[in-house]
């Protein structure tokens, strides 16, 4: 069953984060807190996939009025390939077009195979004309 994710998911999503190789962690924004801060500006485009009381895929997604962004898309290995990690993202897309918003845009580690296999079958675009900064503003976001 896919749902709005809740803070009560958190100690299992994190789990299942954890368990995926690929994801990119932080300790600050990752933190129950920083999960916390994110589905309070998000509430409606975070999800989960529950399968007998287990979390067996996420999808954290916000924006910022304009254009969307997607974090932490996972699905637990033994459910991949069946169709959970495209559902999810379906929900993503319904919740954007009410939203209003009209793109999305994500970041993938180039060594995380799976994954880009996944997004290129879901149909997004690799951008080859941008540069990808980053700036830490807070070093204890480890």
């Amino acid at each position: 069953m896919i749902r709005l994710m809740s803070m009560e998911d958190y100690e299992k999503v994190y789990a299942l984060w954890s368990g995926t190789k690929g994801m990119g962690m932080r300790s600050l924004d990752d933190s129950q807190e920083g999960i916390r801060k994110f589905l309070n500006r998000n509430p409606n485009t975070c999800f989960v996939h529950e399968e007998d009381g287990n979390i067996i895929g996420c999808i954290l997604c916000g924006h910022d009025g304009r254009r969307a962004y997607i974090y932490h898309a996972a699905v637990a290995e033994k459910y991949r390939r069946k169709g959970v990690g495209s559902m999810l993202l379906k929900k993503v897309y319904e919740s954007l077009e009410k939203e209003g918003i009209n793109k999305a845009a994500l970041v993938v580690f180039t060594s995380n195979t799976v994954g880009n296999s996944f997004w290129k079958t879901q149909g997004w675009e690799k951008r080859e004309d941008l540069n990808y900064y980053n700036k830490v503003i807070n070093p204890a976001n480890k």
